[in-house]
């Protein structure tokens, strides 16, 4: 019996020394359409679920993420909504799982790669971030992650220290994000300084200039400038093959149609700093009151122009993530690039 029960502490003793693949634990649930996709090689696009939950009232938020998830599907590849249920990570949701987080609202918590564990270990429900969906989409094998826009250095944080972990994630995670740049709440300067120590590549897309989420330019230069769908491919190709253990922002600035009027936005950001100042509105809980804030002060358009780009995004640049899973599968860019470019030409693309 003494020897019996010596094995067993030996044995939890190498399993907590040697943990295996959280998925072969049971830790982490992928989808049955998102476990096909990836055994196949077959593209998968990992989404963020924080603004399902904190970005827009139900059921537009419902709305919202079917489509993107519907426009994602009719270009060819698979969608994989990130969110934590009763403990349990999940990597690609059902209707009923985008209904029931759309549902709970804010009542899911916010999680970041900070509160990951504590959202497990409570089997509580979580919405994650960019950073926690960069967690969990590298975890999966999943290279390509999109979203409107990530976090950075809040303004005045050379005072307050207030920085996105979704900057350190891309210090750490090799998964290439696709964005409308930084939110333009942040102090977008000191944002890219961070990302330099950080050893992040920043590029724009078809620009030098880095956008600001809501509008065209943040009036800051980008070091990396990538033109076509296969300077993207290959900057993520090469990441990854130079195993340098950061992650790539690739920043698309929204399109000039539907570009909210930037003084407006700039007016209504003031605005809401002032009040969040005010109301002593701090940490995580800052910038879901300064878009909410900012969207009221600019009646909707805010709002508007964040959904239109998340669309926008899905509807052009789920390209990159096709191009990127190919060509690790068959690696011929030539057969790639007229792949890329017949499906950006069949949606109006440039």
């Amino acid at each position: 019996m003494a020897s019996s029960s010596a094995l067993s502490r030996l044995s939890n003793l190498h399993n907590h020394l040697n943990p295996t693949d959280p998925l072969s634990k049971g830790l982490v649930k992928l989808s049955l359409e998102v476990t096909e996709a990836l055994s196949r090689g077959h593209a998968v696009v990992a989404l963020e679920s924080t603004i399902i939950s904190h970005g827009m009232p139900f059921p537009k938020n419902l709305e919202t993420a079917k489509e993107v998830e519907a426009i994602v599907r009719e270009n060819g590849a698979v969608p994989a909504t990130i969110a934590i249920f009763d403990g349990i990570p999940c990597v690609g949701l059902s209707t009923e799982e985008l209904e029931r987080l759309a549902k709970l609202g804010s009542k899911a918590q916010k999680t970041a790669r900070r509160d990951i564990a504590h959202v497990v270990a409570m089997r509580a429900n979580g919405a994650t971030t960019v950073s926690a969906s960069m967690f969990f989409a590298s975890m999966v094998g999943i290279p390509v992650f999109v979203t409107g826009g990530i976090g950075g250095v809040h303004r005045h944080g050379e005072h307050t220290m207030d920085i996105s972990s979704d900057l350190t994630e891309l210090g750490r995670t090799p998964v290439a994000v696709i964005s409308a740049g930084v939110k333009s709440i942040l102090d977008i300067p000191r944002t890219l300084e961070y990302l330099e120590t950080q050893g992040v590549c920043v590029a724009a897309y078809k620009t030098h200039e880095f956008p600001a989420f809501f509008t065209e330019s943040s009036g800051c230069k980008v070091p990396c400038r990538v033109d076509s769908p296969e300077d993207c491919a290959r900057l993520i190709d090469v990441n990854m093959k130079l195993k340098l253990g950061s992650g790539i922002l690739i920043a698309v600035p929204i399109p000039k149609e539907h570009t909210a009027s930037g003084s407006l936005i700039e007016y209504a950001i003031q605005s809401a700093l002032k009040e969040a100042r005010d109301k002593n509105i701090v940490g995580n809980a800052e910038t879901p009151f300064l878009l909410a804030r900012v969207n009221e002060l600019t009646g909707g358009m805010s709002l508007a122009s964040s959904i239109l780009f998340l669309e926008f995004t899905a509807l052009y640049l789920y390209s990159y993530l096709i191009f990127c899973a190919y060509s690790f599968c068959f690696n011929s860019l030539s057969r790639l690039a007229m792949l890329m470019n017949a499906l950006i030409f069949n949606h109006g693309g440039g």
